[in-house]
C-alpha cells in the first residue's frame, strides 16, 4: 500500500481526540441565524433501467410503504405534561452522577434541587433539539440520495425514507413546541457534520455520513431515551420513530456493502478517514456545552468532570453500538491495515463490533411487534 491515512489534525483539526480544549473552542458564531445554505456540489443521476435488482432493497421499500404512521393522528397531543416531574424521574433513572461531590471545586458544587432541576430540563430539551436538527440533516440528505443515487431500487426507497424523515421533523418539533417551550440551536459539532455530509458530491458518502454514521448513532440515542423515560408521548414518539430509523441504516447497510466490496484500498481509505471524522464530530458533540454556558457555567470547568463519570462513560460508548457492527460489515474496520479498528479502538467502542449489523437486525423494531405488545427493542439488545 503505497497511499497514506491523513492525521488527526488533517481530519478532524486536532492530534488528540481527547483534547477537551480544542474540542470546547468549536462553538456556533451566529446563534440566531435562520436559513444556513450549503453546497452539495452533485448531480441529479436518471436511470431508464426500471428493472428489479437489488430484492433486498424493494424488500426495504414495501416494508416502508405498508409501515407509515401519521404523527398528527397517531400520537395523543392532548396530554398533560408535567416536565418537572418527568425530568426529575428521568434523572434519577438514568444515574448520570451529576452530585455537588462530583463537582467539587466548580460553581456546579453549590448547586441545589432547584438548579439541577432547571438544567436538566434544558438538557432534555437540548438533546431532543439535536434529535429535531439531525432530522432535518437527514431529510436533506435523503432528498439528494433520490437525485444521486444511480439504482431505480434505491431511489424507490429513498423516496420513502424522505417521507419518514419530514415526519420526523414534524413530531420533534411539535413536542418541543408545545411541551417542552421551544428549541436549542443546533451543535456546532453537528453542524460541521451534516455540512461535510451534504457537500460532497460522492452519492456513497451521503449514505455513508447520514445512513450508517448519524442514523446508526440517532437509533442507539433513541434507544437510550425510549428506555429511559415512562412520559407516554415521548415514548411513543420515539418507538414509532425507531421503527423507520432501523429501516433507514438498513438501507445504507445493504447498499453500501455492495459497492465497498469492489472498491480499492485508496477508496476505502477515504471512506475510513470520513467514518472517523464523523464518530469523533457525534462523540463531541454530546459534550451539551451549550445547555453548560447557558446556565452560567463554564464548560471547560465542569466537562473534564463529566467524563470522567463511569455512568456518562459506558453511555458515550454504547452510542456506539449500531455504527462499530455495521462498519465492520461494510469492510471498513480491518481494510488498510485495520486502521478504522485502530481508531474505534482508541475511542473504546470497538467491544460492539460482533454484535448484530442493523442490515438484518431492523426487523425487530417493525411496528407490528409492538402493537401486539411483544417485548420491545432497546439499543443493544
Amino acid at each position: 500500500m503505497t497511499d497514506t491515512f491523513s492525521t488527526n489534525e488533517e481530519i478532524i483539526g486536532r492530534a488528540d481526540i481527547n483534547d477537551i480544549e480544542a474540542i470546547l473552542q468549536v462553538t456556533n458564531t451566529d446563534v440566531d441565524e435562520v436559513v444556513h445554505i450549503v453546497k452539495d456540489n452533485a448531480d441529479a443521476i436518471f436511470t431508464w433501467d426500471y428493472s428489479l435488482a437489488r430484492p433486498q432493497l424493494r424488500k426495504l421499500y414495501e416494508k416502508a410503504k405498508t409501515g407509515q404512521w401519521n404523527g398528527s393522528t397517531d400520537l395523543d397531543w392532548d396530554a398533560d405534561i408535567d416536565v418537572e416531574k418527568v425530568v426529575s424521574a428521568d434523572q434519577a433513572a438514568s444515574s448520570a452522577g451529576f452530585t455537588a461531590d462530583h463537582y467539587e471545586g466548580t460553581v456546579v458544587e453549590k448547586w441545589g434541587d432547584k438548579e439541577w432541576l432547571e438544567f436538566g430540563i434544558d438538557q432534555r430539551r437540548w438533546t431532543l433539539s439535536q434529535f429535531l436538527h439531525g432530522e432535518q440533516g437527514a431529510l436533506l440528505c435523503t432528498a439528494k440520495i433520490v437525485e444521486t443515487v444511480p439504482w431505480y431500487d434505491a431511489k424507490l426507497y429513498a423516496a420513502t425514507q424522505t417521507m419518514d424523515e419530514a415526519r420526523h421533523v414534524e413530531v420533534f418539533h411539535r413536542y418541543l413546541d408545545e411541551k417542552m417551550g421551544g428549541e436549542f440551536q443546533v451543535n456546532a459539532h453537528l453542524r460541521m457534520l451534516l455540512d461535510d455530509i451534504i457537500e460532497d458530491s460522492r452519492w456513497d458518502m451521503t449514505y455513508l455520513g447520514m445512513q450508517v454514521m448519524v442514523e446508526g448513532l440517532a437509533l442507539a440515542a433513541f434507544g437510550f431515551m425510549h428506555q429511559m423515560t415512562e412520559e407516554p408521548l415521548l415514548k411513543k414518539l420515539l418507538r414509532y420513530v425507531m421503527s423507520d430509523e432501523a429501516r433507514h441504516v438498513a438501507f445504507g447497510v445493504l447498499s453500501l456493502k455492495e459497492v465497498y466490496d469492489g472498491m480499492s484500498d485508496k477508496e476505502m481509505m477515504e471512506r475510513q478517514e470520513f467514518a472517523f471524522e464523523a464518530a469523533i464530530r457525534m462523540r463531541d458533540r454530546f459534550l451539551s456545552q451549550e445547555v453548560w454556558e447557558k446556565h452560567g457555567v463554564n464548560p471547560k470547568d465542569v466537562v473534564p468532570l463529566v467524563l470522567k463519570d463511569p455512568t456518562r462513560d459506558l453511555f458515550q460508548q454504547m452510542l456506539f453500538s449500531k455504527i462499530v457492527p455495521n462498519c465492520k460489515k461494510l469492510g471498513l474496520l480491518d481494510r488498510n491495515d485495520q486502521w478504522l479498528r485502530r481508531r474505534f479502538e482508541e475511542m473504546s467502542v470497538i467491544q460492539f463490533e460482533d454484535w448484530e449489523d442493523t442490515g438484518s437486525e431492523y426487523i425487530k423494531f417493525e411496528l407490528e411487534g409492538e402493537q401486539q405488545e411483544q417485548p420491545q427493542p432497546v439499543a443493544g439488545e
